[in-house]
């Protein structure tokens, strides 16, 4: 296991819990009435339920910036620094950052708030509903290090939403492939969109090739899945499980989340 992944979330079997702001200025979706300060609002919200609930740790994304970017609009990346630096007095655990689908905001991000944390798609090559991707880990961590943040744990989903991967290797190959070459603290495996799971046979097969590296469950894990997940992976992130009526766009549910970490520490304790 990676130093960098044991020193930020232990010796245990993380589980994250995001915390999805709402669209923010220079998006479609974004509530003009609402403004900066109603996305404040909904992220104190479900950072209090999180933590209130147990996770491990926190992560911070732009799910509702909507359609996605490869590079985004700088006041993106602005609102969700100013966002996070309201919270953040309140945050007692570790927390990351993620701007979809931008690993160098996401790196500027984590260096602007002192996140521990990013995820991000560093590696492949893919077409994508928002068209031709080919992210570059090699300039995303020369930019970390320039930073002066190689304490920053990357975390590199390798399974990437809403794309198709047109590398035509194995996804455990492609894993092994970005571990050798781009050193990531954690593998991530995803399905196909947001809130949808990863197969179990898939999250299999990439550990057992990287029986050493950390490998996350990155999407769609809910509470009837859970302890399948944790007894494959090395932990997981999870979203819309935790929201009101497990739909993706909604507030974080105080209950579902309270439940959701009463699974994780019986699968955890057996």
């Amino acid at each position: 296991m990676t130093q960098k992944f044991r020193h930020v979330f232990g010796a245990g079997k993380p589980v994250i819990g995001m915390v999805h702001l709402g669209a923010l200025p220079g998006s479609p979706l974004f509530d003009v009435d609402a403004g900066i300060d109603g996305l404040v609002e909904g992220v104190v919200k479900d950072v209090d339920a999180l933590q209130k609930a147990g996770f491990d740790a926190i992560m911070f994304g732009n799910e509702n910036d909507r359609p996605y970017e490869f590079a985004v609009d700088t006041a993106s990346t602005a609102t969700m620094a100013y966002v996070v630096g309201r919270v953040r007095e309140r945050i007692t655990v570790p927390f990351g950052v993620n701007v979809l689908w931008d690993p160098m905001s996401s790196i500027a991000l984590a260096a602007a708030t002192g996140a521990a944390f990013v995820r991000e798609i560093f590696t492949g090559t893919y077409a994508s509903d928002m068209g031709p991707w080919t992210p570059n880990a090699g300039k995303a961590m020369r930019y970390r290090d320039r930073l002066h943040r190689q304490d920053l744990a990357l975390l590199y989903n390798v399974s990437a939403e809403f794309a198709h991967s047109l590398d035509q290797r194995s996804l455990p190959d492609r894993a092994r492939s970005a571990v050798f070459s781009s050193i990531p603290d954690a593998i991530l495996v995803s399905g196909q969109i947001t809130g949808e799971a990863a197969a179990l046979s898939d999250l299999e097969a990439v550990k057992k090739t990287l029986p050493d590296t950390p490998v996350l469950a990155n999407t769609g894990v809910k509470h009837a899945t859970v302890a399948d997940v944790l007894r494959i992976a090395d932990g997981c992130i999870v979203g819309s499980s935790l929201k009101v009526d497990g739909n993706t766009w909604n507030a974080v549910d105080p209950e579902r989340a309270i439940e959701f970490m009463r699974i994780v520490r019986t699968a955890r304790g057996s």
